[in-house]
């Protein structure tokens, strides 16, 4: 549980680079180069996300905890996934990037919150 308490938390801070990230590209117009930023960002994300995916499985299957679900923790890792690329593209929809970030955040923070209950 203290090693899914760490990466969900790390993985949080991941998620708000991303906006920022997102946000700093929209505002000077100026993809990411693919391999020098792009790419770097999206592999690291991917192994923490990877962590992330196997042990909320797993914790999930052992406690059943009450808001969280196998579909919502595959939608969230595949949201993150996108979200990791995409943070460099100004042209990426801003109403969906949105959306994917709220969602992402939401299911990240309700993990931390039912595991510190």
């Amino acid at each position: 549980m203290e090693q899914l308490k760490h990466v969900t938390a790390d993985l949080l801070v991941s998620v708000e680079q991303m906006m920022n990230e997102y946000k700093e590209r929209r505002r000077t117009k100026e993809k990411g180069d693919f391999y020098k930023e792009v790419k770097p960002f999206a592999d690291q994300v991917k192994n923490l996300n990877d962590q992330w995916k196997e042990l909320s499985l797993e914790w999930i299957r052992a406690d059943r905890p009450k808001h969280l679900h196998f579909p919502q923790i595959m939608n969230t890792y595949d949201n993150i996934e996108m979200l990791s690329v995409h943070c460099f593209f100004p042209e990426s929809s801003y109403n969906r990037f949105i959306s994917h970030h709220q969602s992402v955040h939401y299911v990240l923070q309700t993990v931390l919150d039912e595991l510190n209950e």
